[in-house]
């Protein structure tokens, strides 16, 4: 089974534009990410994916492989899809790129889903984190999953599923954390799918997956990785490093 880790990086971001290039204790962040996904030792190649000439030309000169996308893209999905369609891989980790504090356990863990499905029933795997905020639970930023018995993806939504009718019984709210692993073909179905009704409504691509009959395999972890979305968050990485 060959795992690559594939790193969507575009270098516009609405909340802290240019950040994947911001200098993270003497490197780019990108390239403080792409360095980490390196040093997991879980895959057989690691790749950036990008439409930004400086992001394709800083990790060339490190001495890292970069794809340059053809075409513009919504999703890190469709990156992805786009650098993978011709090549020969099973399964393909995305790796977000503004966070180079990557857990090695819980991306491990993934892969594992993949070695465990015998049967091959198993189209993504994804990381859902315990919310014990109210707050958190009710900030339509964080992405609530909700699963089966076996922890098989039901339903994504910013809204609070499930809905607590009875307070006498014990919900427990799972935040996604989008992290995924696919195989191959499933990116493929989806790259080749228009935007489905729900994902449109939520703005959330999990649902395409399931609006077109993917399987989705959750697994909990504890682990919050620091993601560089704003100045104070990239401040708290350097000291990170520095300690």
């Amino acid at each position: 089974m060959k795992v690559i880790a594939m790193i969507p990086a575009r270098y516009s971001a609405s909340r802290f534009p240019g950040k994947l290039m911001k200098d993270l204790a003497g490197k780019p962040v990108i390239l403080r990410t792409y360095e980490a996904a390196l040093q997991t030792n879980l895959f057989d190649d690691v790749y950036i994916v990008t439409d930004s000439d400086v992001i394709f030309k800083t990790i060339e000169k490190a001495g890292g492989k970069a794809i340059m996308s053809i075409k513009e893209h919504e999703c890190g999905s469709d990156r992805i899809a786009e650098a993978v369609a011709d090549m020969d891989v099973d399964i393909v980790i995305n790796v977000q790129g503004d966070e180079p504090f990557i857990d090695q356990h819980s991306l491990s863990k993934l892969i594992d889903v993949f070695k465990k499905d015998d049967t091959q029933q198993i189209d993504l795997a994804s990381l859902k984190v315990l919310m014990t905020d109210a707050e958190d639970i009710k900030n339509p930023n964080n992405v609530k999953v909700i699963t089966d018995v076996n922890n098989m993806a039901i339903y994504f939504s910013r809204s609070v599923v499930p809905y607590h009718r009875d307070s006498a019984i014990r919900v427990n709210y799972y935040k996604h954390k989008g992290v995924y692993a696919f195989r191959k073909q499933a990116l493929l179905d989806f790259y080749n799918t228009p935007i489905t009704p729900l994902e449109a409504a939520e703005k959330i691509e999990a649902i395409r997956y399931q609006e077109i009959g993917k399987k989705i395999k959750m697994v909990e972890t504890s682990v919050e990785a620091i993601g560089i979305d704003t100045p104070e968050d990239l401040e708290k990485a350097i000291q990170q490093l520095k300690a």
